[in-house]
C-alpha cells in the first residue's frame, strides 16, 4: 500500500511523526530468496518496506547460506528500508517501537558455549535425513518430517559426526538472529513446533518424546540432554527481550538506529504467513507459494492417526495445526519465465518479470483443463512427500499433444500445485477435514483470478486473495510484534487479527469451478503413474 496515495495524502505528515517519535514496529524475513522488512504504524499498515536478493549454495551436497551472507543480507535490507522512508516521509529511522524476526523454518544450526556455529546452517530443503526421519517417527508415533530439526540431530547421531560433544544450543534461523540483537535465546511456538513436536496441551514441547530420543541417543557421542539444548518456547503475544545495542549495529552500521525495541517470539514462515492471511483460526487455512509450496489448515481436534504427508505444527499462539510442505514450488516456472524472457530480448522486444509472468499465466486461463497429454515436474531438489531424496525437473508429453503456450503454461502451474494436492487429499478424504477457506498468497498469485482459479480447482476448495497479504511475512511478523509490544490481546491473537488488523480487509474469493476440478483430478491421475519417470532420472542422471 503506497502511503502517499490520494486516500492517504492528508495523514503523511502525522506517519512522518509517528517514524520520527518511534511510534512504529518493524518486521524483518529471511525468506529463500529474498530478505525483506517492512516497517508498519499504529494503524498496522505498511508505511516502508525494503528487500535483499540473496541465494542458497550447494556445497558439499549440503544446501546452506552462509553467516555472513546473512548480515550482509539483513544489513542491505535495513538500509533500503531507511531509505525508503526518507524519500517517502523526509524523516531519518532512528527508532522503532518494536521489532520481529522471522525466517524460513527447520533446519540444523547447531552451537557451542561460545554461541559459534559447528556446522554449516543445514537449510529446510535437505533432505538427506531419510533414516533419521524414519527412526524418529516409528519411536514417537507422530510423523517427523526430514527438514524438521530433530531429524537433522539424529542424523548426525546416525553419522555419528565429530561435532556432536560440543553442542550446547540448537536452533533455527529466527532464532539464532532474534539472539543476536537481542541477547535472549528464545523461540516462537510456531517456529519450535518444527524443531520438535509440541504438546498443545502445556505449550511445550513434548515430554514423553525427549525422553525417546534422549533413550535413542543415550550410546552416541551427544553429552546434553536434548531439552538442555533446545530453545525455550514462548507464544504470541509475550515479549522477548529487546534490541540491544550490539544488535542495533547488527542491523544498521551507521549507529543511527537507537537500541530498545520490544522484540516478540521468532517466528517461522509459515507461522508469519498465518497471520499475514487471518488464517489462525479452525477451519481457516492458508497457502504459501514461493520456492516452496506449503498449506496450513488450523485444527479443531486431533487426527485420527498420524500421516507421513502432514506435519503437525502450531499457529504462534499454540493452536495445533496441519501443514503440508512440499520442498519444490515455483522456482523451475520461474526458470521458464525466465527462458521467455530471454526470447524477448533477442526478439528486440524486452519484457520486465513481472510482464512475462502476466502474459504466461493469462495464456494458461483458456487452456486445456487436463494437460492434454503434457506433464510437468518441478522438482529441483528432493521431495518427500513422494518420495524422492534428489529432484530432476522434467517436461515431456505424448506423442499426439498439442504443444501450445497456455496447455504448457497450465501444466508448469499444475506441477506447482499436484504435490500440495496430494498431501491435502490426505486431510480433506481421509481426514474428513472441511476448511471454510483458503487464503492465498506469494507471487504466483499476482496475475489475477489465474493461479487463484487453478489452485481451487485443483483443492476443490473456495480460495482468496486480497492485498491484506501483500507485504507477506515481514508484515505478519510486525503485525505480531505490535501484538506483543501492546501486550497480547485479551481474546488472544484471533481476536486482534479480526478487530484490529483485518477488520476493513477487502477480499476476492474463487469458487472452484467442475471443469477445472475434473481436468486436475485427471492430470493428477497421469501425474501419479508417471512418477517412475522422475525416479528413473534421477537414477540415470
Amino acid at each position: 500500500m503506497d502511503p502517499l496515495d490520494p486516500a492517504r495524502s492528508g495523514v503523511t505528515a502525522d506517519l512522518a511523526a509517528e517514524i520520527r517519535e518511534g511510534r512504529t514496529t518493524l518486521g524483518i524475513e529471511l525468506g529463500s530468496t529474498r530478505i525483506k522488512a517492512v516497517l508498519i504504524g499504529s494503524d498496522h499498515r505498511p508505511l516502508a518496506v525494503g528487500t535483499a536478493e540473496w541465494e542458497n549454495q550447494f556445497v558439499d551436497r549440503v544446501w546452506t547460506y552462509s553467516m555472513d551472507a546473512v548480515w550482509a543480507g539483513l544489513q542491505q535490507c535495513y538500509a533500503a528500508l531507511a531509505a525508503d522512508v526518507r524519500r517517502t516521509y523526509a524523516v531519518q529511522l532512528a527508532s522503532v517501537g518494536g521489532l520481529g524476526i522471522s525466517a524460513m523454518m527447520h533446519g540444523y544450526l547447531a552451537l557451542d558455549a561460545d554461541g559459534e556455529l559447528l556446522t554449516p546452517f543445514r537449510t529446510w530443503r535437505n533432505t538427506n535425513t531419510g533414516r533419521a526421519a524414519e527412526a524418529l517417527s516409528a519411536a514417537f508415533g507422530a510423523n517427523v518430517p526430514h527438514r524438521w530439526s530433530v531429524a537433522h540431530l539424529y542424523q548426525s547421531v546416525l553419522d555419528d559426526e565429530p561435532h556432536l560433544p560440543a553442542i550446547a544450543h540448537l536452533t533455527t534461523l529466527a532464532g539464532y538472529v532474534h539472539w543476536q540483537l537481542s541477547g535472549e535465546r528464545s523461540l516462537g511456538v510456531g517456529d519450535a513446533s518444527g524443531m520438535f513436536p509440541i504438546d498443545t496441551t502445556t505449550g511445550g514441547y513434548d515430554a514423553a518424546m525427549l525422553d525417546e530420543f534422549d533413550r535413542l541417543a543415550a550410546d552416541s557421542a551427544l553429552a546434553a540432554k536434548l531439552a538442555d539444548l533446545l530453545p525455550p518456547v514462548l507464544v504470541a503475544g509475550q515479549a522477548a527481550g529487546a534490541l540491544s545495542a550490539k544488535g542495533a549495529l547488527l542491523l544498521d552500521p551507521t549507529g543511527v538506529l537507537a537500541p530498545g525495541a520490544v522484540m516478540c517470539p521468532p517466528e517461522g514462515d509459515a507461522g508469519t504467513g498465518m497471520v499475514a492471511t487471518n488464517s489462525v483460526a479452525p477451519r481457516t487455512g492458508n497457502v504459501s507459494a514461493g520456492t516452496s509450496i506449503f498449506a496450513m489448515a488450523v485444527l479443531e481436534g486431533p487426527l485420527d492417526r498420524a500421516h507421513r504427508e502432514i506435519d503437525l505444527v502450531t499457529t504462534p499462539a499454540g493452536d495445533p495445526v496441519a501443514m503440508v510442505h512440499c520442498n519444490n514450488g515455483a522456482s523451475e516456472l520461474n526458470a521458464w519465465a525466465g527462458l521467455f524472457a530471454q526470447f524477448a530480448r533477442a526478439a528486440g522486444t524486452p519484457l520486465e518479470t513481472g510482464a512475462v509472468f502476466e502474459v504466461l499465466l493469462r495464456s494458461a486461463r483458456d487452456a486445456a483443463p487436463d494437460g492434454d497429454g503434457l506433464m510437468a515436474f518441478n522438482y529441483l531438489s528432493g521431495e518427500p512427500i513422494t518420495g524422492l531424496e534428489e529432484g530432476r525437473p522434467l517436461f515431456f508429453r505424448t506423442p499426439g499433444s498439442a504443444l501450445d503456450l497456455g496447455t504448457f503454461v497450465r501444466t508448469q502451474l499444475y506441477a506447482v500445485l499436484a504435490t500440495l494436492r496430494l498431501g491435502m487429499d490426505v486431510l480433506q478424504r481421509e481426514e474428513g477435514m472441511q476448511l471454510e477457506r483458503l487464503f492465498a498468497h506469494g507471487g504466483l498469485f499476482k496475475t489475477a483470478g489465474v493461479a487463484q482459479a487453478l489452485l481451487a480447482g485443483a483443492l476443490d476448495t473456495p480460495v482468496a486473495v486480497g492485498d491484506v497479504a501483500a507485504e507477506g511475512g515481514a508484515w505478519g511478523i510486525a503485525v505480531l510484534a505490535a501484538f506483543s509490544q501492546q501486550g497480547g490481546h485479551p481474546d488472544g491473537l484471533a481476536a486482534f487479527l479480526d478487530t484490529e488488523v483485518f477488520a476493513d480487509a477487502v477480499l476476492s474469493t474463487v469458487d472452484p469451478q467442475p471443469e477445472d476440478v475434473r481436468g486436475f483430478t485427471a492430470f493428477m491421475e497421469r501425474y501419479v503413474q508417471a512418477l517412475p519417470v522422475v525416479r528413473a532420472a534421477v537414477r540415470h542422471s
